[in-house]
């Protein structure tokens, strides 16, 4: 039966999961419209790290008369501002999830806790390896991507889109990033899943069976350098600053925020703060499902996807035996 309960789970949203209503037969402009409302208002994540970008754009940034010029100084400011940024939403998270354990297994998906050693973690600990690979090179790359979007910016190289210019796409592309980002995240997670890659590469994020905060951006350097590639697109999508910082903003700090291990943050017994899918939890229990989101239908296209039933777990399971061979 396909509502028949899926064991091992602390916590497991209502299923079977439903990909985007825009992709979903028939179409009913009430839930699209729902989809659009409920994924950015009122309290959302990406309202937030729109605030944020806002935020650094106003008091966080040289301007690009500043980064026409490939200097020490603007560079250093970019990478402490992003630290900064990370341990605040990363760390902030892990405080209080697991050191304060300020929710305790409410919306937790798995029961378990964070592993505290572990002989394949870096530094012995999934927490002391997560922290390393997250700030260590996550911050770093990511501080890199920006420097080359602003350089490219300031010098022309990429085309400056303004609010005078055209002031609906400058709207739109907020709307649009995290559609790319959807799109783009299941291609490049699909080919990080081609063996000698999985093996050599992506089998470094992977270490997290059970995530937390710190777990979404730990990658080895070479998933940095092609997660944190997104941004390019704007090489061919004109972009304000304001685009560039959101988008890398939005790229990895949700990372942070969708692997706390937690469906929400609960306030007065509700679901205040949308975070972690059940969706991508599968995906790093089960490992060869749910490589995208649910924003786009990949998975339901090319037979990955994980419904959170017990009738896709067999499914599951039984194409991950074909895939070991």
């Amino acid at each position: 039966m396909s509502d028949a309960p899926l064991k091992g789970w602390n916590h497991k949203p209502n299923v079977p999961l439903q990909v985007s209503p825009f992709f979903t037969w028939p179409l009913v402009p009430k839930n699209m419209l729902a989809w659009v409302w409920n994924s950015w208002f009122l309290i959302t994540e990406k309202l937030i790290i729109l605030g944020l970008a806002c935020i650094s754009l106003a008091w966080f940034q040289p301007p690009l008369e500043e980064t026409r010029t490939l200097a020490f100084g603007w560079m250093f400011e970019l990478w402490v501002r992003n630290m900064v940024l990370m341990s605040a939403v990363a760390g902030g998270l892990h405080l209080y999830f697991y050191s304060y354990s300020a929710q305790g297994a409410k919306l937790k998906y798995d029961p378990r806790p964070l592993m505290k050693n572990g002989k394949q973690f870096t530094l012995g600990g999934q927490i002391r390896d997560n922290m390393f690979w997250t700030l260590g090179s996550g911050v770093f790359f990511w501080t890199a991507y920006e420097v080359l979007m602003f350089w490219s910016l300031a010098n022309g190289y990429a085309r400056m889109l303004t609010w005078a210019a055209n002031p609906v796409w400058f709207v739109a592309l907020f709307f649009l990033i995290p559609l790319w980002e959807s799109f783009y995240f299941y291609w490049i997670h699909r080919f990080l899943h081609i063996p000698f890659l999985y093996k050599h590469v992506h089998a470094l994020h992977h270490r997290n069976i059970n995530v937390g905060p710190w777990s979404g951006l730990s990658m080895h350097p070479v998933e940095h350098i092609i997660y944190l590639g997104t941004v390019l697109i704007h090489f061919v999508i004109g972009a304000h600053p304001l685009h560039i910082l959101f988008h890398m903003q939005y790229y990895t700090l949700t990372a942070a925020t969708t692997h706390t291990g937690y469906e929400g943050l609960v306030f007065k017994d509700e679901n205040r703060l949308k975070l972690g899918t059940f969706h991508h939890q599968m995906h790093h229990r089960y490992f060869e499902c749910n490589y995208g989101s649910l924003e786009l239908p990949w998975d339901k296209l090319f037979g990955s996807f994980h419904d959170g039933t017990a009738e896709a777990d067999a499914r599951i399971k039984e194409r991950r035996k074909k895939m070991m061979g």
